[in-house]
């Protein structure tokens, strides 16, 4: 049997590596690599929803959070939305990640996990999770464009993971970008490298849930429209 698309990605995922310069007072996570159950809970995830070889639609985050992806392995999804709503338990750690839940009440509203991991894919740019040092010394998420350095020596990386996300037989006339700034990064890589017909913008879940929660049905709607069934 053809390896399916959920082979193609947990694949992706066990290799995944990055090995290129960082500007000072930046650093990489690696959950694959950092913790075991990572790995085992992301294949399921992906077995769950992914074992098949339907065209989908592209959705394309920043870069992982430490609560989020960074732990789960699974993009913009803590493990409290991994158990709750995907029926999947992470026993070795707990995070709560404002971005997942504003995902998952879209995800519900569109009809639940199964109809919607069907139709989309959804990954990052810069699949790894990325931090940087603050004041104080800890250690807080950073997205890959906060810094002009950090963009520049991120970007070949970058470039070569989409290429191999849209390699598993993605829909590339529209790519949707999680984040208006990032879908502008998203444009520069696209005139460098053609990757996508289209880039189109949606504000990103963070966003919405910290600062625009009074509206969120309105972006629920707007969401479920803008990505079509």
């Amino acid at each position: 049997m053809a390896d399916t698309i959920a082979d193609k990605v947990i694949r992706f995922n066990q290799n995944l590596e990055y090995t290129g310069k960082l500007p000072q007072g930046f650093k990489v996570l690696n959950p694959y690599r950092d913790n075991p159950e990572t790995m085992k809970v992301m294949r399921e995830f992906y077995f769950k929803y992914y074992h098949d070889n339907n065209k989908r639609k592209f959705i394309v985050g920043i870069n992982p959070s430490r609560h989020g992806a960074g732990v789960t392995g699974v993009p913009f999804t803590d493990t409290k939305r991994l158990e709750s709503k995907c029926g999947i338990r992470m026993h070795s750690a707990y995070t709560h990640e404002v971005s997942s839940v504003f995902l998952y009440d879209m995800i519900t509203a569109y009809g639940g996990p199964e109809i919607f991991y069907k139709r989309f894919y959804i990954n990052s740019p810069f699949p790894l999770a990325i931090t940087q040092l603050k004041k104080g010394g800890k250690w807080l998420n950073a997205n890959y464009y906060d810094n002009e350095k950090l963009f520049k020596m991120v970007k070949g990386y970058m470039i070569e993971s989409m290429q191999k996300h849209i390699a598993l037989g993605l829909d590339t006339t529209k790519v949707f970008s999680l984040g208006v700034k990032n879908a502008q990064f998203l444009e520069r890589l696209n005139q460098e490298v053609h990757l996508f017909d289209e880039v189109v913008a949606l504000e990103h879940p963070r966003f919405i849930q910290q600062y625009k929660s009074k509206d969120k049905d309105i972006f629920i709607e707007k969401y479920i429209s803008e990505l079509g069934y």
